[in-house]
C-alpha cells in the first residue's frame, strides 16, 4: 500500500485500555532505510501513554480514526490520507483519516480504527505487518463526539489498497513532519500556487469561553480537486507530529486562552442538552464523574514533568478548569441537596405516620377504657 509521496491511487461496553506494542528493534530490522529522526519519532510514539484511555465514554457517541504511517524510500515518515467520496452525506470530498463510529463488536478503539481502515481503504488489520505505535488522547468532534486517534506503522510495503468506492475516491501520502511546517515542504516537481499559502488558520469562539484555532494545510493536489487537510484531522496530525518529533510547530498551535481538548470534552459532558451527556444518561454512565476524572487528569498533566507545551497553549486553562470544576461541584451539591430533601421528606412522612398512629392508638385506648368503665359501672348498678 505505501508509496513514497505517490500520486493518488485509483478507486478499487467500553474499551479495554491495554494495548500490546512492539519494540523499536523490530522496526530497525524491518526498515533498513530508517532515518535517525524517523527512528526517534517511532520510539517516542511507542513510549507515548495517553492519560485518559480509562475514562468511560458512551459507545453511541464514540469513534476512532487510524493514523497509518509508513517509511518512504528516503527513510522519512509519511501518513496515508484519503479523499472522501463526493456522494457521502457528511464531509463529502474532504481529506480525512480512515475511521468511524464504534460498532457493537468492537472491544477497543484500536479495533474500531482498524476495522474502519479495512472497510474504507483495504488496510488489513494484521498486528504483525501493521503494528500499533500508540493510542492518543481523545478529541471532541462537532462538540458531541469523542474521537480517538490510533497510530500504526505499516511494515509490509507489498500491501495494496482496495478502496471502497462508496466512501473513498482516492488515497495519497504526505510527510508527517509537514504538519509542523508553515511553508511548503513538498518536492520541487510539485510547484505551489503562490496565491495559496500552505498553512492558514481560522478561529471561532468556544461556548465555554476562549477561542479555538483551526488549521488548514495544502496537499499540493488542489489542482486535481483534492481539498486541504483541515479541522479535526489537521489538529490530530499536528498532535501526532509534535509528540513524535518532540518539537513545537513553526506556528502557534493555539492562542494562550484556548481550551484544551480535555476541557472541551468535560464541558460537553456537563451541558444538559449535549448529545454526549444525553448518551451517558442512556447508557448508565455518570457524566459528572467522567468530567471530574478528565479535569483531575488534566491537572496532573499540567504538573507532570516532560510535557510538551505548544506556545503556551491553554495558558488560561486554570481559570477554565476551575469554572468547570465549580459546575461539577454545583451539580454534586444539587444532587446532594435533592437527596437530603428527599430524606427529610421521608422522615417527616414517617413522623406524621407515627403521630397519626399514636393518636389513633390513644383514641382506641380511651374507647377501651371508657367501655371498661361503663361495664364496671353497669356491674356496680346491678
Amino acid at each position: 500500500m505505501p508509496a513514497d509521496d505517490s500520486a493518488s491511487a485509483p478507486c478499487q461496553s467500553h474499551y479495554v485500555p491495554t494495548f500490546s506494542k512492539p519494540t523499536i528493534e523490530l522496526f530497525e530490522a524491518a526498515l533498513p532505510t530508517l532515518k535517525e529522526e524517523s527512528r526517534q519519532c517511532i520510539e517516542n510514539l511507542l513510549s507515548y501513554r495517553a492519560r485518559r484511555t480509562q475514562d468511560k465514554f458512551p459507545r453511541s457517541q464514540s469513534a476512532a480514526v487510524l493514523v497509518p504511517l509508513f517509511i518512504g524510500r528516503a527513510g522519512d515518515l509519511y501518513v496515508i490520507l484519503s479523499r472522501r467520496s463526493a456522494s457521502l452525506r457528511q464531509y463529502a470530498g474532504d481529506t480525512a483519516l480512515p475511521g468511524g463510529k464504534v460498532d457493537p463488536q468492537d472491544i477497543t478503539v484500536e479495533d474500531t480504527a482498524r476495522r474502519e481502515a479495512f472497510e474504507e481503504i483495504g488496510l488489513i488489520p494484521d498486528r504483525d505487518r501493521v503494528p500499533l505505535l500508540c493510542v492518543m488522547e481523545p478529541f471532541l468532534a462537532g462538540n458531541q463526539m469523542v474521537v480517538t486517534p490510533v497510530v500504526v506503522l505499516i511494515l509490509d510495503k507489498t500491501m495494496q489498497p482496495s478502496l471502497n468506492e462508496s466512501e473513498v475516491t482516492s488515497i495519497f501520502s504526505q510527510p508527517l513532519a509537514s504538519f509542523l511546517a508553515s511553508s511548503f515542504p513538498f518536492h520541487p516537481y510539485r510547484a505551489p500556487d503562490p496565491s495559496m499559502p500552505y498553512h492558514t488558520t481560522t478561529e471561532w469562539e468556544w461556548s465555554g469561553g476562549g477561542p479555538i484555532r483551526m488549521h488548514r494545510f495544502l496537499t499540493g493536489r488542489e489542482a486535481d480537486g483534492v481539498k486541504p487537510v483541515f479541522g479535526l484531522t489537521a489538529s490530530m496530525l499536528i498532535y501526532v507530529a509534535v509528540w513524535g518529533y518532540r518539537r513545537a510547530p513553526d506556528f502557534e498551535f493555539q492562542p494562550p486562552n484556548a481550551p484544551t481538548q480535555a476541557q472541551q470534552i468535560a464541558c460537553a459532558l456537563l451541558t444538559p442538552s449535549n448529545p454526549l451527556r444525553v448518551a451517558c444518561e442512556g447508557e448508565g454512565i455518570d457524566a459528572d464523574m467522567v468530567a471530574a476524572s478528565i479535569l483531575r487528569t488534566l491537572q496532573e498533566l499540567n504538573s507532570g514533568p516532560g510535557l510538551i507545551e505548544w506556545d503556551k497553549c491553554g495558558q488560561d486553562r486554570k481559570r477554565l478548569t476551575e469554572g468547570l470544576t465549580q459546575r461539577i461541584d454545583v451539580t454534586k451539591q444539587d444532587i446532594g441537596n435533592n437527596t437530603h430533601e428527599q430524606q427529610v421528606m421521608h422522615t417527616e412522612r414517617q413522623e406524621r405516620h407515627l403521630e397519626v398512629g399514636g393518636k389513633s392508638g390513644e383514641r382506641e385506648d380511651t374507647g377501651m377504657r371508657n367501655g371498661q368503665n361503663e361495664h364496671k359501672d353497669g356491674n356496680a348498678k346491678l
